[in-house]
C-alpha cells in the first residue's frame, strides 16, 4: 500500500473527526456572536479566574469527574456563577446524579440561558451563565422529578456560598 492510500477504517474515522472539528468551529462562531451584560477581553478574563475557571467558562472545557469539591457540598445555601457571581442555582434543587459533577433538576429564575451545543458530533444543550456567558454545563432529559431535567454542571464554574 502506498503512502497516499487511504484505507476504508481510515476514511471512516475520518468523516466525524473532521464533522466535529467543523461543528466546534461553527459553535464558536455562534457563541461569539452573543452579548451579554457582564464583557471582558480574554486577557481580563485570564486574569480574574483561575487556570482552570478560565478553561471551562470562557472556552467550554470540562473539568474532569469528581475533581470539584462542590459535587459533595450538601448545606443549604446557592451555587453562583464563579465569573460574575450571579446566582444561578439553589441547593434546593441539588442532586446525587452519580455522574462525578454537581447537578440540578432546575436553575434560578433568570439565572441561564441555553443553546444548542453539536460539538464533537453530539447533539446536547449547553448551558451558559446568561449574565456573562460563561459556560456552565449541559442540560439533560434524564433528570428526577419535578422537571426531569439534569442540569449537569462544572464546579469549577460556580462558587458556593452558604444560607
Amino acid at each position: 500500500m502506498s503512502p497516499m492510500t487511504i484505507t476504508k477504517r481510515q476514511a471512516l474515522w475520518s468523516v466525524p473527526v473532521f464533522g466535529a472539528a467543523l461543528a466546534a468551529l461553527f459553535r464558536g462562531t455562534t457563541a461569539n456572536a452573543e452579548t451579554f451584560e457582564i464583557t471582558k477581553t480574554d486577557a481580563e478574563w485570564k486574569a480574574a479566574l483561575s487556570p482552570d475557571a478560565y478553561q471551562v467558562l470562557r472556552h467550554e472545557g470540562t473539568e474532569r469527574a469528581g475533581s470539584s469539591p462542590l459535587n459533595d457540598e450538601h448545606r443549604a445555601g446557592t451555587f453562583s456563577c464563579a465569573g460574575c457571581a450571579l446566582p444561578n442555582f439553589s441547593s434546593d434543587t441539588k442532586f446525587n446524579s452519580g455522574t462525578g459533577w454537581p447537578s440540578f433538576y432546575q436553575p434560578l429564575a433568570n439565572a441561564v440561558a441555553e443553546r444548542e451545543d453539536g460539538s464533537f458530533g453530539m447533539e446536547r444543550t449547553e448551558v451558559h451563565c446568561r449574565r456573562c456567558g460563561g459556560h456552565l454545563g449541559h442540560v439533560f432529559n434524564d433528570g428526577p422529578r419535578p422537571t426531569g431535567l439534569r442540569y449537569c454542571m462544572n464546579g469549577v464554574a460556580l462558587s458556593f456560598t452558604a444560607a
